[in-house]
C-alpha cells in the first residue's frame, strides 16, 4: 500500500509542478478546485501507464523526500520552459508598445492578476484563441507522456540538461520576439526619418504633438498586419519545444 502510494505522490509531484506555471492551466483566472481535479485525474491516469523505474520498497524516508524534490523539479522545469516559450508574442507586442508610446498605458491582465499593457495583452489572448482553436492544449499532454517515456517516475534528467533547457528556451524566446517585431520597429524607423525630415523642412510645425498620433495609427495598423505572424509562429513554437524540452 505504501509502496503504490509512493508511486503516484511521485507522479502527482511531477503534475503539479509542471501544471503550477503552465500557461492557460496555471493561471488565476483557472480556479484552483479545477486544477486540483484536473492534476489528480491526470495523476491516475500516468500512474497506471508509467511504471516507476526503482524498487519503491527499498526507499528509505530520506531518499522518498530527495526523490519528491527531483521530480518537482523536472515538473518546474518542464513548465518554465513551455511558459518562456509562449510568451514570446507578449514580448513581441511590449516592444511593439514602446514605440507606439503606450508604456504608460497599463490595464489589469484578468488571466494571470497582474498589470499588463492593452496591445501586448490582446496579442497573447488572441494567440492563445488561435493555440486553443488548433488543440494546442494537446501537446501539454503530450508533453507530460514523453517525458514519463524517457524519465519514468524516480528518475530525471541531469541538472545540466534541465538548465541548458531552460536557457535555450530564454534565448529563443528574446530571438523569436525580436525576429516578429522587427517588421514593426522598420516601420517606426522610417517614420521617424519621415518625421525628422519633416522637422527640418517645415521648422514650425509642432513634431511632437503630430508624433503621438501617428505613431498610435502606425502601431494599430502594423498590429493588424502583425496577426498572421501570430499564427505562423504556433509552428515553430512546437520545432523549439521538441528541440529544448529535456525529454
Amino acid at each position: 500500500m505504501l509502496e503504490s502510494l509512493l508511486a503516484f505522490t511521485l507522479v502527482l509531484t511531477r503534475i503539479s509542478g509542471f501544471f503550477l506555471i503552465l500557461p492557460v492551466f496555471g493561471w488565476r483566472a483557472i480556479p484552483i478546485r479545477v486544477k486540483v481535479a484536473a492534476t489528480v485525474l491526470l495523476s491516475f491516469f500516468f500512474a497506471f501507464i508509467a511504471p516507476v523505474s526503482i524498487d519503491v520498497a527499498q526507499v528509505s524516508t530520506v531518499k522518498a523526500v530527495l526523490l519528491l524534490a527531483s521530480e518537482a523539479t523536472y515538473g518546474l522545469a518542464l513548465g518554465l520552459i513551455v511558459s518562456v516559450l509562449f510568451s514570446v508574442v507578449k514580448l513581441s507586442g511590449q516592444i511593439i508598445e514602446r514605440q507606439m508610446g503606450m508604456t504608460m498605458a497599463n490595464v489589469l491582465d484578468p488571466m494571470t492578476g497582474e498589470n499588463a499593457r492593452p496591445l501586448g495583452s490582446l496579442l497573447e489572448m488572441l494567440f492563445i484563441l488561435l493555440f486553443l482553436g488548433a488543440n494546442g492544449h494537446h501537446m501539454f499532454l503530450l508533453i507530460l507522456s514523453k517525458s514519463y517515456a524517457a524519465f519514468p517516475p524516480g528518475t530525471i534528467p541531469t541538472v545540466q540538461t534541465m538548465t541548458s533547457g531552460v536557457i535555450t528556451a530564454s534565448s529563443a524566446m528574446l530571438i523569436a520576439g525580436l525576429r516578429l517585431a522587427a517588421p514593426m520597429l522598420a516601420a517606426f524607423m522610417v517614420l521617424m526619418v519621415a518625421l525628422a525630415l519633416l522637422a527640418r523642412l517645415v521648422p514650425e510645425m509642432n513634431i511632437l504633438f503630430i508624433s503621438m498620433p501617428v505613431r498610435l495609427g502606425l502601431g494599430l495598423i502594423m498590429a493588424g498586419a502583425f496577426l498572421p505572424f501570430v499564427n505562423g509562429y504556433m509552428k515553430e513554437m512546437t520545432h523549439w519545444m521538441a528541440k529544448v524540452l529535456p525529454l
